[in-house]
C-alpha cells in the first residue's frame, strides 16, 4: 500500500498528541518532556532578548527622568583694556606735487591684560617713533578705501608688536583719521 504525505503527517500528529496526553497526565507541561532542558541557541536568544529590554528600558528612563544636563561651561569674558596714544600728525609723502597733504590720526591701543599697559608704557616713545617713521613714508593713494585703512592697521599693529616685544598688543584701533 502506498502511504501519501497526508497520511505519514495524520500518523505523526496522532504520536504527538499521545505524547502530550501522557506528559499532561504526569503533570508535565505538554511542550516540554520531563527532565529536557532548553537548547544552547534557546538561551542565547532569550539573553538577548533580557539585555535589549533592559537596554532599552534604561534608555527610556535615562530620557524622560534623567535629570538636569550639565550645561556647557561659558569663557569668561574679560573686559578690554584701551591706551590712549597722543594725536599723531604727519605730512604724507607726494611725488612732484604741489599741494602738501596732512594726515591725522588718532589711535588707541588695545591690550590683552592690565600688567602689559605697565609693561608698555616706558617703551611709548619707541613706538611712537615707529608710528612716525611709517606714516610719513605713506601716499594719499595708500589710504584710499577701507582695504587701506585696514593694511595701515595690520602694519601698525606689526610695528607696535616689534617696538614692545616680549610683550605684544590685540589691535590698534583708530578714533579718527583725517587726510587734509
Amino acid at each position: 500500500m502506498r502511504y501519501g504525505v497526508n497520511s505519514m503527517a495524520a500518523a505523526k500528529s496522532k504520536k504527538k498528541d499521545a505524547d502530550v496526553d501522557e506528559a499532561a497526565e504526569d503533570g508535565a507541561a505538554p511542550a516540554v518532556k520531563a527532565g529536557k532542558k532548553p537548547s544552547m541557541k534557546m538561551m542565547i536568544i532569550a539573553g538577548a532578548g533580557v539585555l535589549a529590554l533592559g537596554g532599552g528600558g534604561y534608555g527610556a528612563y535615562a530620557m524622560f527622568f534623567g535629570g538636569e544636563k550639565e550645561k556647557p561651561k561659558v569663557a569668561e569674558i574679560k573686559p578690554a583694556i584701551f591706551v590712549d596714544l597722543p594725536d599723531v600728525l604727519v605730512n604724507l609723502s607726494n611725488a612732484g606735487t604741489d599741494r602738501t597733504q596732512y594726515l591725522k590720526v588718532k589711535i588707541v591701543l588695545e591690550v590683552p591684560d592690565q600688567a602689559v599697559v605697565a609693561l608698555i608704557q616706558p617703551l611709548m616713545p619707541r613706538v611712537m617713533d615707529a608710528f612716525q617713521t611709517y606714516l610719513r613714508e605713506l601716499r594719499p593713494t595708500d589710504l584710499d578705501g577701507s582695504a587701506g585703512v585696514y593694511r595701515l592697521k595690520e602694519e601698525l599693529t606689526r610695528r607696535v608688536n616689534v617696538s614692545v616685544s616680549p610683550n605684544h598688543i590685540t589691535a590698534v584701533l583708530f578714533k579718527e583719521i583725517i587726510v587734509q
